[in-house]
């Protein structure tokens, strides 16, 4: 007996040349149609067929949703594994993977299966030399607040005062702080790219994942306080929030490399020579300048920070306005303490760039080399008092630079100076204070050692030396 139950005509038995060319899906529409649909028990069959069928679809559409929303899922392809490995050591490894990178609602949820597609077609074609979040793809402000409250004022630590709300309604996204927070900043770091992959681990990540690059970097705030007294919004470009995409800026390099190699060709050698020479020079005077320009303004954002300096600004620079604690060393305190304290500096370096190190207020992430991070680690190097090394510190620091840069009052005038520094000069450690600024002979152009902060040099007057040359 069949299935279905049939209809009671008699119909004209087909032609072989008609069923010939009739197919399967005719054919089944035709048994379809055919069905008596008056018959209640028909109708119950096909009832029961299409529940069976949704609980296929749908329950088979939810399951795989639920696989691929899974951090297994993600761990599944092996240029993840920096990721995943770093998402595992990190303080939010009880949540999902698309809880932070799916916005909120089935919506979005379906809508970001179909864009990802793509990475499987990345997957089989040819696998990206780096995985970097894009603009579109950023972790937005509702992801965190699933979990997070926008109410809080101070850091976890009771630190800082940060006011999360008023940031969140200027549009601020919480990634432009906390990048960092899962995965270290990896991309930004460069670590994460196609040939060390491999050495990501759970035995090498506490090495690769210092604490450092978890917690929000200081320089952004900075940069981000110093474009605001400026009159700038700096989030409001979605590229400020998210790192820079290697492969993107190395194709656009080439896409220049080409337009200029083009224009070239169209020039004479001698225009081209002369075009060329114009253009590096103009390109070293331009980020001579631009150099300049930043260590200016970080010196004058110090100032401002350590109350040397008080400006009329929107937000203010002082350490007190964020920090709730911020601990002066007793030593410090010493009424002599600025003219005094380059023996201190000297013996114990490590401690004061603890504090007084302005690479924390950078904002970018310099590159660095994984092989170095896993010898390395995170272990701490103990400090051998070295004057060369305070000397060199003293010139690049802006810290240091902020007040080297100007005339001691311990100088007097110049022509008081000139004739009674000598009796200030004796020892070797009163030379090696006086070495912070000045060199002994005139630098080379091409020198590596940091540039002195004045031009003045001993031999520039004492042409014929010393009397004893060892010993200055």
């Amino acid at each position: 007996m069949a299935f279905w139950g049939r209809k009671d005509k008699e119909t004209e038995p087909e032609s072989r040349e008609k069923k010939k060319k009739s197919g399967p899906i005719r054919r089944l529409w035709q048994k379809f149609r055919d069905i008596d649909w008056k018959n209640p028990v028909n109708r119950w069959k096909l009832l029961f067929v299409s529940l069976v069928g949704c609980i296929v679809v749908f329950g088979g559409g939810y399951g795989v949703l639920q696989f691929t929303n899974s951090p297994s899922f993600c761990s599944s392809c092996h240029e993840m594994q920096p990721e995943y490995t770093s998402y595992t050591a990190s303080a939010h490894n009880k949540i999902s993977c698309v809880q932070c990178h799916i916005k909120p609602g089935t919506v979005n949820m379906l809508t970001h299966k179909m864009k990802s597609l793509k990475e499987v077609y990345y997957h089989v074609t040819g696998v990206p030399k780096q995985i970097v979040q894009t603009e579109e793809e950023a972790v937005s402000n509702q992801n965190c607040l699933q979990c997070h409250s926008k109410n809080r004022l101070v850091t976890a630590s009771g630190d800082l005062k940060v006011n999360h709300k008023g940031h969140i309604e200027q549009g601020i996204p919480c990634i432009t702080c906390h990048s960092g927070v899962v995965h270290a900043k990896m991309a930004s770091r460069g670590i994460n790219t196609e040939d060390v992959r491999g050495d990501w681990t759970k035995a090498s990540v506490q090495k690769l994942t210092e604490e450092k690059y978890l917690r929000p970097n200081m320089g952004t705030c900075i940069d981000c306080h110093d474009k605001v007294n400026k009159g700038e919004k700096p989030w409001k470009d979605p590229a400020y929030s998210v790192p820079p995409n290697s492969e993107e800026t190395e194709k656009k390099l080439e896409e220049t490399q080409t337009a200029s190699a083009s224009a070239k060709t169209e020039t004479t050698t001698a225009s081209a020579t002369e075009t060329k020479t114009e253009t590096t020079a103009q390109a070293a005077t331009t980020e001579a300048a631009v150099t300049t320009a930043h260590d200016e303004n970080t010196q004058k954002i110090i100032l401002q920070a350590i109350g040397k300096e008080k400006t009329d600004v929107k937000l203010s620079m002082e350490c007190t306005t964020c920090h709730k604690r911020t601990i002066v060393p007793k030593s410090h305190k010493n009424m002599d303490w600025n003219n005094n304290h380059g023996t201190t500096a000297i013996q114990k370096l490590d401690t004061c760039v603890n504090c007084h190190q302005d690479s924390k207020w950078v904002r970018e992430i310099p590159k660095e080399d994984i092989i170095s991070l896993l010898k390395m680690g995170n272990q701490k190097v103990k400090y051998t008092p070295n004057a060369n090394l305070a000397k060199v510190q003293a010139r690049t620091n802006k810290f240091c630079s902020a007040c080297h840069t100007d005339r001691p009052a311990s100088h007097g005038h110049s022509d008081q100076w000139l004739t009674a520094h000598s009796a200030k000069a004796k020892t070797a450690d009163q030379k090696a204070g006086c070495f912070v600024c000045h060199d002994n002979q005139k630098p080379a152009q091409n020198s590596t050692t940091p540039k002195a902060p004045t031009d003045v040099y001993c031999q520039y007057c004492h042409r014929t030396g010393f009397k004893d040359d060892s010993k200055n």
